[in-house]
Order: C-alpha cells, then sequence, then structure tokens
C-alpha cells in the first residue's frame, strides 16, 4: 500500500481482489472530496456494486441507492440513484482524466453530482472540463483493473467497504 501523507484526505477502498487507495483533491474539488467522506463515514459506499464497467473507458460505482449488494441491488435501477444529500456543484478545473484518476458521475445537468463516481482505466481526455476530477488512486490500480466488466456486469464486483483513511 502506498504511504498515505494526509489520512483525512485518503480513501480506501477494499475490493476483492485487495484495496485501492485514493487521494482526495480537496483543494481542487473540496465539496465533492468531502461529500465522499461523508458518504463513506456514513458506510453508504459499503458492499455497493460497480454498475457500469467499460473496458479501457472506466468503472463507475457509488449508486447508494440501488447498488448495494447486500441490500437492494436493482441492476435495473442501478445507476440511477443518489443519496439522501442534496446535489453537488460541478468543481471543473484543469486537471486531465487521467487513468487512475476519480470523476463525478452525473446526469446532463453538471451540478447533479451527487455520490456516483468512476475511476478511469486510461486516459479520457475527452471528459475533461466536463465532470469533475477530485481523486486519484496512490496504490491498488491493479484491483482495479481486475473489475468485472459489463453495463450492468452479469456478476458485479463491489466495493466491499470505503473508509476514510484517518478513521481506519
Amino acid at each position: 500500500m502506498a504511504e498515505i501523507k494526509d489520512p483525512e484526505n485518503t480513501i480506501i477502498i477494499e475490493l476483492k481482489d485487495g484495496p485501492v487507495v485514493i487521494e482526495l483533491l480537496s483543494d481542487v474539488a473540496p465539496k465533492h472530496a468531502e461529500r465522499m467522506k461523508q458518504l463513506a463515514r456514513d458506510g453508504a459506499y459499503d458492499n455497493v456494486a460497480f454498475h457500469r464497467v467499460i473496458d479501457g473507458f472506466m468503472a463507475q460505482t457509488g449508486d447508494v441507492a440501488n447498488a448495494n449488494m447486500e441490500k437492494d441491488y436493482n441492476p435495473g435501477r442501478a445507476g440511477t440513484g443518489a443519496s439522501e444529500y442534496p446535489d453537488v456543484p460541478a468543481e471543473f478545473s484543469k486537471l486531465p482524466h487521467d487513468r487512475g484518476t476519480l470523476g463525478a458521475a452525473r446526469s446532463a445537468n453538471p451540478n447533479s453530482a451527487n455520490s456516483q463516481f468512476f475511476i478511469n482505466f486510461s486516459d479520457n481526455h475527452f471528459l475533461n472540463g466536463q465532470y469533475t476530477v477530485y481523486g486519484r488512486v496512490i496504490s491498488g490500480m491493479e484491483h482495479v483493473d481486475k473489475i468485472a466488466r459489463g453495463e450492468p456486469p452479469q456478476n458485479p464486483d463491489r466495493m466491499v467497504s470505503v473508509k476514510v483513511a484517518s478513521d481506519a
């Protein structure tokens, strides 16, 4: 696992193959970073499926309303839900959507991000300036690369647990 420099702004996602450590970019997208920490601390991301995983593009998860594998997983609705909290306004920056960056998933409305996010499998610069970048994988990308593909996957992988490093 990578050295964690700022535990309060580091997320650890436990996948079936091992931990993924994400450095939150709270200086670039403070509202998005704060929301991810809030949902992690609520336990809302635990057991949530990766409901949209496109080879060579990205793995999307975070539908806390419809994609909990232990409670209310609904493959037909996964990707349509959000948390109980209000949407987060866009925090666009000059940071590119490079391999391993975390982007805020949203509807057509740029200010509709809520709980869902994606991890880029490759450099997806066509997304630059359209989706908020608010984190980057600093270790465990090899585990992200093993996430089951599909829209939705036949047997989706899930985030076993999601924790703020300072709480772990």
